[in-house]
């Protein structure tokens, strides 16, 4: 069974290895899935297989404006070919328009696999270049036109051979991409977009594209077979799903697109109003609301009111498709305490529930979002590692237990401890101040972690990791700044120090009775319950040359962090800096000085802060 879904704005940006960006050639994969999503070719086919003459007819009258005309259309023109043959349709469209033609024994032949040159022969007419206006005699002539306007690109055939399905995945797209007689590109006389000779897949994909769907049972209802499924945007199989999830489809690809993401807390905000919402807020997180059934259960009309648990299923590009009573779903999270405080009866919404909550308190999951929970008890310490269930019967927050793991991160950043990551593992890096960030299994490729980096794991029913909370192993957690400058009015035993730095493009200033053993250059400032308990100095080293991902110096690479400060010294020659970016700086025009963290962390040794001084 499936429930249809309503959709207000449909926007895929399907995270496939089928799509492929700026001016880069489009992949095999990409042309393949583009010629299919046009009828040209069918799912399934082996790419290895000889192409029949009566398959390639269809081919060319599914890549014209005669492709909804073939069905009924076939008559008895050849003695090989009966009116009805699965094929007779589309070779008489196609001998009618030029493209092919029988033999003299008024056979088709439609069993015989085409050649390329024949094929060459065919797609040109297609494009209205006349034969008799090629130089040079047949093959030679139709070959080297092919040749020239780009039909061959990619083509593995020569004169002679049998065209296979994948020399005819080159050859379609390229028709779709090649240039008419009268100079027109082919592909968008059938309403394609095509820039810088590449087909754009994303809206071809979107126009036949159906959904979103919500699954009401862990099978779904498809008016096909699916050659290809993909779970939250990896390869996988029907089986995987599970009621509730949204999914879409596309009969032209035999595709489907499956995706398990959903949320559940308080709903405490509707905006720009509770009458005609666009977006929702729950668990203190904002979701666009992208159906129009969402819209109309989560507005003043439906049946959600504000400070009610629900949960919202989340479509491809996380919009709310649909809202469900959360007794009908548990959601389980874990994560690190941000900050926590008592409820007061001011902060409370409308509802019963959420008035009667002691504590609100914000926990960064292991997703990487921060969710804010009402529930009853006290206020949480930051840093604190807790589990939260949600049921329409209320939300419990309870203390997580430690569970210690040790052991080497595999090189490739697919292991660890003996246990495979799954996929989409989520693995949250934490500090005893209420720290946190989302990392990835390659950002731990190859660190040996200690049992005291480990907070807690839990695995999936594979016994893969999908949940992983760490405590200060990456280093992102902390704020890194550039001190530009250090002022000591101290006498005797009156400490007074005033130091003024640079975070993130602004200049902040810090004064008071503690002195720290940190001079001019990077440093990380260091907190304990949300006090500076510390400034601790970088490691600086002058670096010779620089990527987006690395720094040289004397033969050695200093990874550079993603969030790397890059300061620029103003022209002016002061020690002022303004804020940049890394593709501005290079080492043959700036004297370039990185300070990264040798502080221990397991996973650390990054270059947090770049300084450039013009030569």
């Amino acid at each position: 069974m499936k429930k249809r879904v309503l959709s207000a704005a449909l926007t895929l940006c399907l995270t496939l290895s089928l799509l492929c960006t700026g001016a880069e050639a489009a992949s095999s994969s990409a042309k393949r899935e583009t010629v299919q999503a046009l009828g040209i070719l069918t799912a399934g086919d082996s790419l290895t297989n000889p192409v029949t003459r009566a398959q390639f007819a269809r081919m060319l009258v599914s890549a014209s404006a005669y492709q909804d005309a073939a069905e009924g259309y076939g008559s008895s023109l050849f003695k090989d070919l009966k009116g009805d043959h699965w094929a007779s349709g589309y070779v008489r469209i196609a001998v009618e328009q030029g493209w092919m033609s029988g033999y003299s024994d008024a056979s088709f032949r439609p069993g015989q696999a085409i050649t390329l040159e024949e094929g060459c022969a065919a797609l040109l007419k297609m494009l209205d270049y006349d034969p008799s206006a090629l130089k040079g005699a047949y093959p030679s002539a139709q070959l080297s036109k092919a040749s020239s306007i780009g039909l061959l690109d990619g083509v593995s055939a020569s004169q002679g051979s049998q065209l296979t399905i994948q020399d005819c995945v080159e050859l379609f797209y390229n028709l779709l991409t090649a240039k008419t007689s009268t100079g027109t590109v082919y592909g968008t006389t059938l309403g394609c977009t095509v820039t810088n000779g590449q087909v754009d897949y994303s809206s071809l994909v979107a126009t036949d594209t159906k959904g979103p769907y919500v699954a009401e049972s862990s099978a779904l209802s498809l008016p096909f077979a699916p050659a290809a499924v993909y779970y939250n945007g990896a390869a996988s199989a029907l089986s995987a799903v599970q009621q509730y999830d949204v999914y879409y489809y596309n009969a032209s690809l035999s595709a489907v697109w499956v995706y398990h993401n959903r949320v559940t807390g308080t709903l405490t905000g509707l905006s720009p109003s509770k009458a005609s919402p666009t977006a929702a807020t729950v668990a203190g997180v904002s979701y666009q609301i992208g159906t129009s059934e969402a819209a109309y259960q989560l507005s003043s009309q439906g049946s959600f009111q504000e400070g009610d648990l629900v949960t919202l299923l989340l479509g491809m590009n996380g919009e709310a498709v649909q809202a469900i009573d959360a007794l009908e779903h548990e959601a389980v999270y874990f994560g690190s305490v941000v900050s926590s405080t008592k409820a007061s009866s001011t902060a409370s919404t409308t509802s019963s529930a959420t008035a009667a909550a002691q504590a609100a308190t914000q926990v960064a999951c292991t997703d990487g979002v921060v969710r804010t929970f009402y529930h009853s008890g006290t206020a949480l310490a930051a840093g604190k590692l807790v589990t939260v269930s949600t049921t329409q019967s209320g939300t419990n927050l309870r203390s997580l237990s430690t569970k210690r793991l040790e052991g080497t991160v595999s090189k490739d950043g697919t292991s660890f401890a003996g246990y495979d990551f799954a996929a989409g593992a989520q693995i949250l890096d934490t500090d005893s101040s209420g720290g946190y960030v989302r990392v990835y299994p390659s950002r731990l490729a190859g660190a040996k972690l200690s049992g005291e980096d480990v907070r807690c794991y839990t695995l999936d029913a594979s016994g893969d990791i999908d949940r992983l909370v760490l405590h200060e192993v990456t280093g992102d957690t902390q704020p890194y700044v550039y001190v530009s400058g250090i002022e000591d009015n101290s006498s005797g035993t009156a400490i007074s120090v005033n130091y003024t730095y640079i975070q993130d493009g602004q200049v902040q200033s810090l004064s008071g009775g503690a002195k720290y053993a940190v001079k001019t250059g990077g440093a990380m400032l260091v907190y304990e319950k949300n006090a500076l308990k510390s400034i601790r100095q970088l490691t600086a080293v002058s670096l010779e040359s620089l990527s987006a991902l690395s720094a040289m110096r004397d033969g050695r690479a200093y990874p550079i962090s993603e969030t790397v400060q890059v300061l620029l010294q103003d022209s002016a020659g002061s020690q002022g800096y303004y804020l940049t970016s890394l593709s501005q700086i290079n080492a043959a025009d700036y004297k370039l000085t990185g300070w990264y963290d040798s502080l221990g962390y397991s996973a650390g040794g990054r270059i947090r802060i770049i300084t450039a001084v013009p030569k």
